[in-house]
This record gives C-alpha cells, sequence and structure tokens, in this order.
C-alpha cells in the first residue's frame, strides 16, 4: 500500500450488465503502483468490458470502480490525464497523420507529451513516418502510435489491452523494455493479452476471468509453482511403451523411446527417483509448468477465485485519450470481450 494507503485500481463487486446479458460479475480486485497486472481469459470472458469500466468509457451497472480513489465516470476529467489506454481494436482518423493523431490525442487527454519524441524514436516511427496520413499505415505502424499515444503523458496508469498485436519481434523487445521502465519508475500497468508467454514474461500478478467472474488472482511464479511438471525420459534400450505401475497415474505419453509425464510438485522427487530406478534411463528433463498450463488447468477445474490479501499501492491514474478519443471505439456488448 501507498503511505495513503490506497491501491492504484479498486474494484468492489463490478458487474455490467448488456441487457439481460450479464459482461462481467462481482469484480474484486485491488492492483498497486509498480505492477505489471496480466488480465486473462478468452473471447467473451469480459476482459475488455472491465478495461472499459476501469477507464471510464462504460458506467458499470453495479459495484464501484476507484483508480486512485476516484470514480473513472463521475471525475472523469480529473483522472483523464493519469491514464494511457490502448484498446484492443485501435481504430484512428486516416485522413489525420500520425503527427497530428498524437497531438489530438494529447490535447484530448488533457495533458503535456513529454516523450512523445522518445517513444517515437524508440519505436522505429520516423519523421517521415510521422508526416503521413494513419490511413497509409500498416497494423504495425498504428499499434506503434496506438503505444505513443498511450504513454506520451508518463501516465500512472496504462492500461493496454493485446498491446503487440502486430509488432514485429524487435519491436516487441521495445516494448517490454518500456514495460520495465514503467514499473521501475513507479507507474501501473494493467496488460490484458491472449498471447501468454507474453504475460508470464511481463507480469507479476494475474487475475484469470471466466464468464465474467473472476477465477484466480495469483502471482505468476505462484501458479507456476502449484502446477505439474513436466517430466521428460529417453530410455536406452530404445524400446517403446511399456507399463509404468504407479507412474501410470501421471498420464504418460509414449513416441518411440521417448515418454512425457506431468507430475504434481509434492511427488517430483519421489517420481524421478522412482523412475530412474525402474527404468534405463539415458536422458531426463524436468520442466516448471508454463503459465499456458497453470491457466488451463485452472480454467477447466472451475476452482473458486484464490484468496490472496487485497495488495494496493499508488500513485495516481485516470482515463487516456485513445480510449473515448477514438472514433468508432465501441462499448457495447458486440464489442466487449
Amino acid at each position: 500500500m501507498s503511505a495513503e494507503g490506497t491501491a492504484v485500481i479498486e474494484l468492489r463487486s463490478l458487474t455490467k450488465r448488456y441487457g439481460r446479458s450479464v459482461g462481467v460479475d462481482g469484480l474484486d480486485l485491488d492492483i498497486g503502483a509498480g505492477e505489471v497486472f496480466g488480465l486473462l481469459g478468452p473471447n467473451g470472458a469480459g476482459k475488455t468490458t472491465t478495461l472499459r469500466c476501469l477507464v471510464g468509457l462504460l458506467k458499470p451497472s453495479a459495484g464501484a470502480v476507484r483508480i486512485l480513489g476516484l470514480d473513472p465516470v463521475a471525475d472523469h476529467r480529473r483522472v483523464s490525464p493519469s491514464i494511457g489506454y490502448l484498446p484492443g481494436e485501435l481504430r484512428l482518423y486516416p485522413e489525420l497523420t500520425g503527427r497530428q493523431t498524437l497531438d489530438l490525442l494529447a490535447n484530448l487527454q488533457g495533458a503535456a507529451a513529454p516523450r512523445q519524441a522518445e517513444l517515437c524514436t524508440r519505436l522505429s516511427l520516423s519523421r517521415a513516418d510521422l508526416d503521413k496520413s494513419v490511413g497509409a499505415y500498416s497494423r504495425g505502424m498504428k499499434q506503434k502510435l496506438g503505444l505513443v499515444q498511450a504513454l506520451q503523458h508518463r501516465p500512472a496508469l496504462t492500461v493496454l489491452d493485446e498491446p503487440t498485436e502486430g509488432l514485429d519481434p524487435l519491436v516487441q523487445e521495445v516494448f517490454f523494455e518500456l514495460l520495465a521502465e514503467e514499473t521501475a519508475a513507479g507507474r501501473t500497468v494493467l496488460l490484458s493479452s491472449h498471447v501468454l508467454p507474453e504475460v508470464q514474461r511481463a507480469c507479476g500478478r494475474v487475475a484469470i476471468i471466466r464468464g465474467g467472474r473472476l477465477v484466480a488472482v495469483q502471482s505468476v511464479a505462484a501458479l507456476r509453482r502449484a502446477r505439474a511438471r513436466r517430466i521428460r525420459l529417453v530410455l536406452g534400450d530404445g524400446r517403446g511403451e511399456r507399463p509404468l505401475g504407479a507412474a501410470e497415474r501421471w498420464s504418460p505419453r509414449w513416441d518411440g523411446p521417448r515418454v512425457e509425464l506431468l507430475v504434481p510438485p509434492d511427488d517430483l522427487v519421489a517420481a524421478v527417483r522412482d523412475l530412474l530406478a525402474a527404468l534405463p534411463v539415458d536422458d531426463l528433463t524436468v520442466e516448471e509448468a508454463g503459465l499456458d498450463e497453470a491457466f488451463l488447468d485452472l480454467y477447466r477445474a472451475g476452482e473458486e477465485p484464490a484468496a490472496e490479501p487485497r495488495n494496493g499501492t499508488g500513485p495516481g491514474n485516470g482515463t487516456g485519450p485513445g480510449s473515448g478519443a477514438e472514433p468508432g471505439n465501441g462499448a457495447g456488448p458486440e464489442a466487449r470481450s
């Protein structure tokens, strides 16, 4: 918590309905200063609805949202300069140049843009690029422009929906550098992505949403530790599939003399010992579970939300230019995910 005891993001029983359809249902979540926090779930889970409620594009049907203690709808003008937002479906005015777009969004944001030139350079948007109309941009160039507008005013909170869509690998590396710099400066990033290795690399904690409800809130490290380890064996006698006795409960998958098992962490040492004693092992590797495996395990199992202390901190936030300023940035049920 910060000295004032205020979280950067506070959700209390957040609910958003679209007629009879429920976008999100009773979300409780605190996110503190200096976190890169991941929001996970497939299409239709409620991620984008949650993000739009956070930045003030949607008004909750019930519950409360607070950004630095402020309501992003009622206190929009006050909170807006402290939020940067990159929507998942970035729509820009095609007749404006890149530079005009950035300046317009900074003005709508109500904040100066001291990092504009630096970010354009680092994300490889040249002067010639910025003088072109956005209608001539590739998808990757539009995404880079979207990242610049989300970060150019040094927001205390940056909300990013699928931020690496269309970016080449070199630019993705710059993106991860920028995330690290944000948190090192005590600023907060909320990242929604379908790319689980990306979330695993960038985020300290994640929330998993299914059907608009919270499934779990945990650190990435804890999620991975709690999931099964993958043991891969290569058998020296060249023989293939055979009975493994008690090890059959670990779902062996055979490929000639190779076998792969998923072993719970508490059984790991005994499993390795027993397998080495019973089989002619030529090679053995143990892999820690990835976030993708942890996510799928939790999602299929339908676990209740993990009990974790609310952990808030932080400086302030608000709603970003690339949010409400985008033409056609729909906030209705057809646009939610």
